[in-house]
């Protein structure tokens, strides 16, 4: 026998073994390596979340700053409004990497929903589409959340665009910053209802896992909270 030919004929005794390992599976053990692997893939979202935080408190900085200065100071309030500007774009920029993140998740927890008719019992099978429908419903949440966070950037950073002009009137300035503080009404609003389902998520999941007798260490996802104005 060739080695070549061997080493064919091992490839399929290890792919056969690894189809009959992934086949003993159980469905709840599927369900879980789902759920599990979706976890991971949100790890990107819990990065970002802290580097959106930093930049949030730098902006801040900014723009109490930009605010402190008087008219005949406009060079130093449009370097400032420069990097106010630079610092939104970068916001944007984690906030997409963050939706990048939570939409791979989503896919992967898309998976569990056609092993729910392979499990057995009543209790179970309900507290997995229950789990299912609360992620379902998180998913959601963060999309409006993502949709009120985008907006209330596009406002920041016309804000910044404003404070450039020389012939800025106050009126003006003053209608932007109230439509900023409505946009950020609105992400902390969507931003509660996403905490909400995150938290009730959580609780299904730790239920699904003690109903199944999986020894799992359950811990939370993080659910941090972006700053107003």
């Amino acid at each position: 026998m060739s080695i070549k030919k061997s080493v064919i004929i091992a490839l399929g005794f290890m792919l056969l073994f690894i189809i009959t390992a992934c086949s003993n599976e159980t469905p709840e053990e599927k369900i879980q390596n789902h759920l599990e692997e979706a976890v991971t893939l949100e790890e990107g979202f819990e990065k970002q979340q802290s580097k959106i935080t930093d930049l949030e408190k730098k902006e801040q900085e900014l723009y109490k700053e930009i605010m402190g200065l008087g008219k005949d100071e406009m060079d130093e309030i449009k370097k400032l409004a420069d990097q106010g500007i630079e610092t939104v774009d970068k916001r944007s920029e984690a906030i997409k990497k963050e939706q990048e993140s939570i939409e791979k998740a989503k896919e992967e927890f898309s998976n569990t929903k056609e092993i729910i008719a392979d499990l057995e019992g009543k209790e179970v099978k309900e507290t997995a589409e229950k789990m299912i429908k609360t992620m379902d419903q998180r998913y959601d949440s963060y999309g409006k959340l993502n949709k009120a966070y985008n907006n209330a950037l596009k406002l920041e950073k016309e804000m910044y665009e404003l404070l450039s002009k020389e012939d800025l009137k106050q009126e003006t300035l003053t209608e932007k910053i109230n439509a900023i503080n409505k946009a950020y009404e609105k992400v902390i609003e969507s931003n509660e209802a996403f905490n909400k389902h995150t938290k009730a998520y959580n609780e299904m999941k730790k239920e699904f896992y003690e109903q199944t007798g999986m020894n799992v260490t359950y811990e939370g996802e993080s659910d941090k909270k972006p700053e107003d104005k």
